[in-house]
This record gives C-alpha cells, structure tokens and sequence, in this order.
C-alpha cells in the first residue's frame, strides 16, 4: 500500500496514513482518462447554438438582376450565402452533444487520476480543514504552509467557510467528496484532500 503524510493546516506533518491500493495505486490507463475527460467536458456543451439556412431567411425571392448582360455575376437571390444577411452554409443546430461512458470505465478513470497525483508528489492529505471564519488571507497561508499551488481542495461534506474563503484565490478551486471527477483533478496542479475525504473515497470504492 502507497503510505502519504498526513499535515496539519501549518504545513507540520502529524501522522503517516495507507491508501488503499484498489484506488490510489492502480495501473494508469491513459486512454480510460482521455475517454473520460472528452465526455465530461461533451456533457457540458447545452447545443443550444442555432443559425440561419438560406431557405430560412426572410426574403430574397426576387432575382437581383437579370441572368446576363449587367456585367455582374449571376445571382439568384439576397439570401445566398455569400450575400451580407444571406443565410449560412452549414448551419449549426441544436444537437445533443452529451457521450456516453460505463461505470467501470469512469471509475478507472478516477482512479487513474488520483494515482498518478499520489505518485507524483501532488496529493496532499490534511487532518483538518475546520475554519472559524471564512477569510481568504488565512486560507492563502495555510495553502503556503502546505506548498500547494493551483490546488483542487476536496473536503467530505460542503464547508462553507472553506468555499468562501476559497473562491476568490486564483487557480484554487473547492469541491466536496461526492463531486470530484477526472477532469478538476488533472486541471489543479495539486489535490488538497482532508483525511476524512479520503477515508469516505475508500469507503465507496473499496
């Protein structure tokens, strides 16, 4: 089993903790991970986009000028597309953009993500993120303290004070246990995780 240190919110390391091996020290399947990270972000687009074809534009049923003699090029319509307020050639339409992938498959792909950060050093485990009031400067000093830079702080449960005192630190962003995906974790340089985080991850997966 992988072993990490466990810190206090000063950057002090106060225990060494296991992580289960099924989750945290997987065989990384980069494919699995690409898979995944294209359907999340898939699943995102509303494909709500909508545009005009030519058969859709008001007007243009008259012919602009006659087939020859003008010396200008033949037209059969304002509405063509090469017309300034012409309808558009390949229109985009709603579509439905969202992918399908299987639940082992998200899985692995989870887990391949949290243990390539936990073999590269980028995995950070805190006994406690307990704040009394949500301040961004105590927060940035405690993410020093833990040498955590661009971090993804995962906490079990929604902190309130925790978001609050997060959100407006660049680069950081706060997620709870049950919303954490493939792609959060690849985009944060680090995962700032608490210990009881961790433990309710193992209890789901193991």
């Amino acid at each position: 089993m992988a072993t990490v240190s466990v810190y206090n919110t000063e950057g002090k390391e106060v225990e060494k903790l296991e992580l289960n091996d099924k989750i945290f020290g997987v065989e990384i399947n980069e494919g699995i991970v690409h898979k995944a990270v294209v359907a999340q972000l898939a699943n995102k687009r509303q494909g709500t986009q909508s545009a005009l074809t030519r058969s859709e534009v008001r007007g243009g049923g008259k012919k602009p000028w006659r087939q020859k003699g003008t010396g200008h090029a033949r037209q059969g319509s304002i509405r063509a597309p090469q017309w300034t307020g012409g309808g558009v050639v390949f229109a985009p339409k709603p579509r439905d953009y969202s992918q399908k992938i299987n639940r082992k498959e998200k899985q692995l792909a989870l887990f391949s993500a949290l243990t390539a950060k936990v073999q590269d050093n980028k995995f950070i485990v805190v006994d406690d993120l307990s704040i009394e009031a949500p301040k961004t400067k105590a927060f940035v000093k405690v993410l020093e303290n833990l040498k955590a830079n661009k971090a993804l702080v995962v906490t079990e449960g929604a902190n309130e004070n925790v978001i609050l005192s997060a959100r407006n630190i660049p680069g950081v962003d706060t997620e709870d246990r049950v919303a954490i995906n493939v792609y959060d974790i690849l985009k944060h340089d680090t995962v700032v995780i608490t210990k009881d985080a961790v433990k309710a991850i193992e209890e789901v997966y193991a």
